[in-house]
């Protein structure tokens, strides 16, 4: 995706450094794919670390700064379908017929035609309310995925044939499925990414979201991101303070003293580091409480890494490519502060000057202003 941007894109071509129009690829596509891997999470966190360097030698962050951080979390969606009983049935179906094609094993039946028929039925009965039709044709296409995984298995057995990593683990799969119901802990929601968890907020407008947690760590005074995480599971946030503060810590070669957090982080454990919370009113110096109002700034900074950056879903595949995406997210977040920083300061520089020039040589009509103010 990215070189085919790249390759229809003249802007991108001459900021690469081209001359000439290409039309073919730089490099591989794969190429991008393997690199990152090869950098994994320590070398996403080694830029960050080199991002937090450049806005201290830039002064876009100082050094005291480091001593107050402020941490929230956030979901970062997989880039999956959202997910339904009769859709992850069926696409199990699918993917155990292929398994059998690819094993030369003639199945019984393989239900494409009446799944073909089913689906569709099932979205209308839901949009009408029938929803006794709908329950039972969502049964229905799943006895035709246990038929066909029995029928699978037993001919797998019966001719004894070896089966690779990703055919066991599609069947793996197919039998979590049909074992799965309402109530059941850590539910299959999509069969490439079978990490994904299933969390809610508490949002008005997206009660749930198929994500991994993740967590920002940004300085108080100027919101500049020093610490970003992804925790699988979906723990509870207090549980996930120390082990972020302890990345900043890492990140940033200090150890900060005060930590800004919302009530979610309650009961965090967290003892050599004050942790202040959202409402807390005892044993908060007034200089602390000033502090606590910034608490808020962590949140436009979360909607930048989601609707500038790429936290909004994550397309890299499994729990690596979950931390390195945020990491990431953070690493470009950073740079763009830099950037406009390093825009701004020189016009910010000459209208300091000339500013500092009025005042020390003021003109007449300066001059006769500050007489009418006299």
């Amino acid at each position: 995706m990215v070189l085919e941007q790249w390759l229809e894109s003249p802007y991108y071509q001459y900021f690469c450094g081209e001359t000439f129009f290409q039309h073919d690829f730089p490099c591989h596509p794969t190429s991008l794919v393997k690199w990152r891997k090869r950098l994994g999470e320590e070398g996403c966190e080694w830029l960050l670390t080199q991002t937090i360097q450049a806005g201290l030698k830039l002064k876009v962050i100082k050094s005291a700064s480091l001593k107050r951080v402020i941490v929230d979390t956030t979901v970062q969606e997989k880039n999956i379908t959202f997910p339904t009983d009769a859709k992850l049935y069926n696409k199990a179906r699918q993917q155990l017929t292929q398994v059998a094609k690819d094993l030369a094993i003639t199945l019984r039946q393989t239900y494409d035609k009446a799944c073909h028929e089913l689906m569709p039925k099932i979205g209308r009965y839901g949009h009408a309310k029938q929803y006794k039709r709908m329950r039972k044709a969502i049964k229905q296409v799943k006895g035709f995925l246990g038929r066909v995984l029995r029928d699978l298995d037993r001919q797998v057995k019966r001719q004894g044939l070896t089966l690779t990593q990703k055919q066991e683990d599609t069947l793996n799969q197919a039998y979590r499925l049909l074992k799965q119901t309402r109530q059941s802990k850590n539910k299959l929601y999509s069969l490439h990414e079978p990490n994904v968890d299933c969390i809610s907020k508490g949002k008005a407008h997206k009660r749930y979201e198929f994500g991994v947690k993740a967590s920002i760590a940004v300085t108080a005074k100027e919101s500049f991101i020093v610490g970003a995480r992804s925790y699988p599971g979906n723990p509870y946030d207090g549980h996930t303070l120390k082990d972020q503060l302890q990345q900043v810590e890492t990140l940033t070669g200090k150890k900060p003293e005060t930590c800004f957090v919302d009530r979610g982080y309650k009961g965090s454990g967290v003892e050599d580091i004050k942790v202040l919370v959202t409402g807390q009113k005892r044993g908060v110096p007034k200089k602390e409480k000033r502090w606590m109002g910034r608490r808020n700034s962590v949140e436009p900074i979360i909607g930048h890494l989601k609707s500038d950056g790429k936290l909004r879903r994550c397309f890299l595949k499994g729990i690596l490519g979950d931390a390195m995406n945020v990491i990431l997210s953070a690493c470009g977040q950073n740079l763009r502060k830099l950037l406009k920083w390093l825009y701004c300061a020189p016009y910010f520089g000459v209208f300091l000057r000339r500013l500092w020039l009025k005042i020390i040589f003021p003109t007449e009509n300066s001059k006769n202003s500050m007489a009418l103010l006299a």
